[in-house]
């Protein structure tokens, strides 16, 4: 019944929205409509989509995804080479719950963590 999910995170501004998730993160934006306050962007099995939210305060967003990955160390080791800052308290690790993950936290403070089982 159930296909997949969609999550919906806040955005400041589309553009640099835009700019962060294509050419940083790797994504492609989705669908052919340009609508002026929502973004769909897609990479692998997963989409993103983002709605606009002018006066959002970045210091009370508590937007969050946890993006399973098979292959942790790849993802880690593309986003560090396109100099994307990885969040202080976010470093690649083993984490005591068994997922070898990281996160980062995007131009309007939507944190991404990475993950996949550690066997």
């Amino acid at each position: 019944m159930l296909v997949s999910i969609n999550p919906k995170l806040p955005m400041r501004n589309k553009a640099v929205t835009r700019d962060y998730y294509i050419n940083f993160l790797g994504f492609n934006e989705f669908g052919t409509t340009d609508y002026p306050e929502y973004l769909m962007v897609e990479k692998d099995n997963i989409q993103i989509h983002f709605f606009l939210f002018k006066g959002l305060d970045t210091l009370e967003n508590y937007g969050q995804l946890y993006i399973r990955t098979n292959q942790t160390d790849t993802v880690y080791r593309l986003l560090s080479k396109n100099k994307v800052p990885i969040h202080p308290n976010g470093k690649l690790e083993v984490k005591p719950w068994g997922q070898k993950e990281f996160s980062l936290v995007d131009p309007d403070s939507n944190l991404l963590t990475f993950g996949q089982t550690f066997p």
